[in-house]
């Protein structure tokens, strides 16, 4: 796996699950997501993981120009690894979802490994006051909300980033998640380093329990060996302690307001520095410290942030 003592700590700055509404800290304008991960980097983060949104009303926007005010910002100001969203929104499609990435061809990007009923209704018992019509909408209707991402579909966004070397972190809700990933990796069609992200505490993937990281990380090591490079992100409540129960595995963790708008209990986190420096904290005190952007490149077998489109 990774060395010894150095964790990757990525940061997802924004994603496409929590809406405008629910934290005044959620960053949706590309100045906002620009100042936002430019900051998580400083405090940290050697990895960047970025969605893009409509500045008026903070829906998910794939659109790749719709990237690019933000990402040259981030870019000038910051060294850290880039890492572009394939995901989009779980109600778009893979050819509206893997134009970003197809487009601008960043050293990073989000590959997911399966097909899942991603719920975020639940969210609807905590937050009952919305600003913009879709909103509530959006989390009503993921009761019936499946998240495609079959073979085909996944072979489809492989192909396309191809040949412009970017490398994936594959992002797996499931065991079966791995084993698709085991299958593309049988098939040929990934090669190693295999950056793997473990997602826990997502309705409709698997839970956060201890077992259940346990059982994945058990399994990934089992499928990938040496060639791994692990790491776990928790959902809500559960980030901080995914992370530390990652970054005592030898892993490497994610957090940010894409999985998590909190920093404690009932308290909102007031930007994704703060969590980057509360992961940080967490790492150093396991005697552990973050990894630079650059050891993270040499990590994960990146090509270098001069060979973007971008």
């Amino acid at each position: 796996m990774t060395s010894a003592s150095k964790v990757i700590i990525s940061c997802a700055v924004t994603g496409a699950i929590h809406t405008p509404s629910m934290s005044p800290h959620l960053p949706v304008t590309p100045e906002e997501i620009s100042k936002s991960a430019i900051e998580a980097a400083q405090a940290g983060a050697a990895v960047v993981h970025l969605h893009a949104r409509n500045p008026e009303d903070g829906r998910p926007d794939q659109r790749p120009e719709a990237f690019l005010p933000f990402l040259r910002t981030i870019k000038q100001a910051s060294d850290a690894i880039i890492n572009l969203t394939s995901g989009g929104s779980p109600t778009m499609l893979v050819e509206e979802r893997i134009k970003p990435v197809a487009t601008l061809q960043p050293e990073l990007a989000s590959m997911n490994m399966g097909t899942i009923n991603f719920a975020l209704f639940p969210m609807l018992k905590r937050f009952q006051k919305f600003r913009y019509d879709w909103e509530k909408k959006y989390l009503e209707e993921s009761d019936d909300l499946v998240f495609r991402n079959s073979f085909r579909e996944i072979t489809y966004a492989l192909d396309k980033c191809r040949d412009a070397g970017t490398r994936f972190e594959f992002e797996c809700y499931d065991i079966g998640h791995l084993y698709n990933l085991a299958h593309f990796v049988d098939r040929g069609a990934i090669k190693p380093p295999f950056f793997v992200q473990s997602v826990f505490g997502i309705l409709g993937g698997i839970s956060p329990h201890p077992e259940d990281v346990m059982h994945m990380h058990r399994t990934a090591t089992r499928l990938f060996g040496k060639d791994l490079r692990w790491s776990a992100l928790g959902a809500g409540r559960n980030q901080l302690q995914i992370a530390a129960m990652a970054a005592a595995l030898g892993g490497n963790v994610r957090v940010g307001l894409e999985d998590s708008l909190w920093i404690g209990p009932g308290q909102l986190a007031a930007s994704n520095a703060e969590q980057v420096k509360k992961v940080r904290q967490i790492i150093e005190g396991l005697g552990l410290s973050p990894a630079t952007p650059q050891e993270a490149r040499e990590i994960l077998g990146l090509k270098g942030g001069d060979q973007v489109a971008f």
